[in-house]
């Protein structure tokens, strides 16, 4: 088996989009969270959106392998925002929230991350994802 011989790290940011999050993928030194949240302050979509959260990856490929694979992945780190469960929304008692609520119960999602990037915006949080304290970040 051929090992690995050239290997490279990214982060992808995502952003607010019309139906879809925007993406946009760029290289890292390493795997290092302030560094990322430092290049997300640089990062505009479409509509004037921002990064919401990110992701680490890493891509290598051995000598005998065309094109780079990816190799390893980590959760998602949110850059700030507010974690709310399916009751709390419940409580909240707004009527805007029922498709929300709805999707979060088909899905089976019990914790959302609500941010404003700066449209509103809700992702579901899985287990190992990060919510960043951004204070820790100010630039």
């Amino acid at each position: 088996m051929s090992r690995i011989v050239i290997k490279q790290h990214y982060v992808t940011f995502f952003s607010p989009g019309t139906f879809m999050a925007e993406t946009t993928t760029k290289r890292i030194s390493r795997w290092n969270i302030k560094e990322a949240v430092e290049m997300s302050h640089h990062i505009t979509e479409r509509y004037n959106s921002h990064p919401y959260c990110f992701k680490f990856s890493t891509r290598g490929r051995t000598e005998d392998e065309i094109d780079s694979r990816e190799l390893k992945t980590s959760k998602r780190f949110y850059l700030g925002g507010t974690v709310l469960s399916l009751k709390e929304i419940k409580n909240r008692g707004l009527e805007k929230d029922r498709i929300l609520m709805s999707n979060m119960e088909d899905n089976g999602w019990d914790k959302i991350v609500e941010s404003c990037t700066p449209w509103k915006w809700c992702q579901p949080l899985y287990k190992g994802d990060v919510v960043l304290d951004m204070e820790k970040y100010r630039l």
